[in-house]
């Protein structure tokens, strides 16, 4: 691999060695499993990410995101809740335009990408508030993530404008992502506010990259029994990229029709609100996410889209 992505997950690793162990997501990643799968509570959940939800008719760069996610949870005595669970996703990503022609696609716009995944994972949530996470995707980009049916079927039930582009997408590769998160304090700065720190990092084909991300709620926090809850909330992040397949084609194909190179540091905010009760819970935020794309100006390449999940626990 090159020598900047050599680096990068020297980098990841080292950071995510130096948290506390009682906070490393890599101890005793299975331990606990059968437990959890036999008496743990079940947990569905659906994510969407999706620009033409906010009126963009021009829809482009990351477009799309649908994933199904699937819990087990189970607490401990020590007030410790442990998950385990799979999921199941499809992102798209396209040109800045999706009206534009298969010939007027190239340089220095976005590649069209659709990347198809399902994955494992395992969760450690205490009762201070921090948490750490660790997981493993496998899945495929390119013409086999379906994402010209997928993407076109949905603009017609919509009366949206098809898109044009997707014979230009990038070239088929099977792809594996490595993924951890490490959140090892929280500061609860009122009953009603708190701020949680983290880093992440993912290894892999498809995305290479290390970011930190910054959580502020305010709002409802506390649990309480048949009593509906609401919090505001904003996360800030921004990452290193090492490698995104999605604009450089996969990291072992060849003859893409166009690849673009990556801008070394994107940011991105979050910004909305969550909602509990009972069982039922959704969240709903505006996504404001920099430009990704080397050689494009960041005033044509920032996006924005909105994000939704709703979440059943019976």
């Amino acid at each position: 691999m090159s020598y900047f992505v050599s680096k990068l997950l020297a980098g990841s690793l080292l950071i995510i060695a130096s948290v506390p162990a009682n906070a490393d997501p890599f101890h005793g990643l299975f331990n606990g499993y059968g437990k959890v799968m036999e008496e743990g509570k079940v947990s569905h959940s659906v994510d969407i990410d999706n620009d033409t939800l906010l009126l963009n008719r021009n829809d482009g760069f990351y477009t799309s995101g649908l994933r199904y996610t699937q819990t087990r949870m189970l607490k401990g005595d020590d007030q410790e809740t442990v998950t385990f669970g799979w999921r199941f996703g499809q992102e798209l990503y396209t040109a800045s335009d999706i009206k534009l022609p298969p010939e007027l696609i190239g340089p220095p716009n976005h590649p069209y990408a659709g990347w198809l995944f399902g994955g494992l994972f395992k969760e450690t949530r205490r009762a201070d508030g921090t948490h750490a996470k660790i997981g493993i995707d496998i899945g495929c980009l390119g013409h086999c993530a379906g994402g010209e049916w997928t993407q076109t079927q949905f603009h017609r039930v919509l009366n949206q404008p098809l898109p044009r582009g997707w014979s230009k997408q990038v070239k088929n590769e099977l792809g594996m992502v490595l993924y951890g998160e490490v959140a090892p304090v929280q500061w609860a700065l009122h009953p009603s506010v708190d701020v949680t720190p983290s880093i992440n990092a993912r290894f892999g084909n498809i995305f290479t990259d290390i970011g930190a991300s910054l959580l502020t709620r305010a709002g409802q926090l506390r649990v309480v029994p048949d009593q509906s809850r609401v919090h505001a909330y904003l996360r800030m992040d921004i990452h290193s990229v090492a490698y995104n397949a999605t604009l450089q084609g996969g990291y072992f194909s060849k003859n893409n029709p166009h690849t673009m190179d990556p801008k070394r540091v994107v940011g991105e905010a979050e910004a909305g609100f969550a909602w509990n009760y009972g069982p039922y819970a959704a969240k709903m935020a505006i996504v404001r996410r920099s430009n990704e794309i080397k050689d494009l100006p960041s005033s044509i390449g920032a996006q924005n889209y909105l994000h939704l999940q709703f979440a059943y626990t019976p």
